[in-house]
């Protein structure tokens, strides 16, 4: 039988959620040496925390994630918090000899990404950070292309991560509005995934010219209980201030001579969840869009005159990386699975004692990035990675 991995997991929201759905399913569609168990789940509020606990399957609850990175029962620390806990949760983890899996961005700015990164590395533990996208069969397949110089020299790679939800000037400030909690806004929200995606297809940055804005910068302030997305209660006519960023836009050189462009806003009407890139290459080009997210347009140089285009691969057959272990082909998977991939290579880097990428050291780098884009935001000037 497999060994089992006690998990113990700060925060039951969306990510939660997210998170508690892969440790349920990944065993049951990935051969592992060792299983996740769901042991306890910890939250600060009592009754909320003890609801998600049964709504999700988790065997505790715990109000005092403190609590929850002592035990000797527990061997895996997930961190889902809002971004200015990371540090001290996943820090304490690693002191204590705990596992940690943390969600983006790492942390509030590069140093801490840094005091994250000695933390588990002079504790040994294993680590990786959440950028799930990562882990969708058709951005695998994007890198493999890449990697076997398919595409030949690269040229571009150009993203965006476009969404709609706080157009409303009257939706409240939650906590991703709020510097003090968030760090930033739609950069560190969204900018992140598509840098972690721009460092795993096509590598490094080397300088960057960016422009940050807020396009409202009073909002309503929740009357009780919020989430990321929304809150419960009225605010009884008070306003708080917006002190992050609504929209993200920033160019990019690569070390490897590539030129990057990057967008993310909040601000995009119709964007649901927009998570788009492009590379362009000498031999050929990809695209790839989260709303779509099963298929990979492909274009090669290559193919016959009058017969040259983007073709769509459907990546569900057993082929693609991870398909194999769903449904026969054109039976589509979802966001959902991007996690259970991702959970599936934590759980082998545990049994391996390796830390699978994306772990904290790509966290610092994507860090680095995020803060060198503030920098150039705030100088109007190319600022080094």
């Amino acid at each position: 039988m497999p060994r089992s991995v006690r998990v113990g997991m700060i925060g039951y929201q969306f990510m939660g959620r997210a998170h508690s759905h892969a440790y349920h399913d990944v065993a049951r569609f990935f051969p592992l040496d060792v299983e996740p168990e769901k042991a306890v789940i910890c939250g600060r509020d009592r009754a909320g925390v003890e609801a998600a606990r049964e709504r999700l399957g988790w065997q505790e609850s715990e109000t005092d994630w403190r609590r929850v990175v002592e035990r000797d029962d527990v061997d895996l620390i997930d961190v889902c918090t809002p971004n200015n806990r990371h540090a001290e949760i996943a820090i304490a983890a690693a002191e204590h000899g705990k596992h940690v899996l943390c969600e983006k961005p790492l942390a509030m700015n590069l140093a801490e990404a840094r005091s994250m990164l000695q933390a588990v590395e002079r504790a040994g533990v294993v680590n990786m950070i959440c950028h799930n996208y990562r882990f969708a069969p058709a951005v695998q397949l994007a890198k493999q292309l890449v990697s076997q110089g398919q595409l030949g020299t690269i040229y571009h790679f150009r993203a965006q991560y476009l969404q709609d939800w706080i157009m409303d000037p009257e939706f409240p400030v939650v906590w991703r509005l709020q510097k003090a909690v968030s760090g930033s806004g739609a950069h560190g929200d969204l900018s992140a995934h598509i840098i972690d995606l721009a460092r795993f297809l096509v590598g490094e940055f080397e300088s960057v010219s960016g422009m940050l804005h807020t396009f409202i910068k009073e909002r309503p302030v929740p009357g009780s209980a919020e989430g990321a997305w929304g809150a419960t209660g009225q605010s009884g006519g008070s306003r708080g201030l917006v002190d992050v960023d609504d929209a993200a836009l920033f160019l990019a050189r690569f070390r490897s001579g590539a030129l990057g462009t990057f967008e993310a806003t909040r601000f995009a009407g119709g964007n649901r969840n927009g998570n788009r890139f492009e590379i362009n290459g000498s031999k050929g080009s990809i695209r790839w869009d989260l709303e779509n997210m099963n298929n990979l347009e492909v274009y090669f140089h290559s193919d016959p005159e009058g017969l040259q285009g983007f073709r769509t691969i459907n990546c569900t057959e057993a082929v693609h990386p991870y398909a194999a272990a769903w449904w026969p082909p054109a039976h589509i998977i979802g966001y959902e699975h991007t996690f259970v991939h991702l959970v599936s290579e934590l759980m082998n880097g545990i049994a391996s004692g390796r830390s699978p990428e994306p772990n904290f050291a790509d966290g610092v780098a994507n860090q680095a990035v995020l803060d060198a884009v503030i920098a150039s935001s705030e100088s109007g000037q190319w600022v080094q990675v």
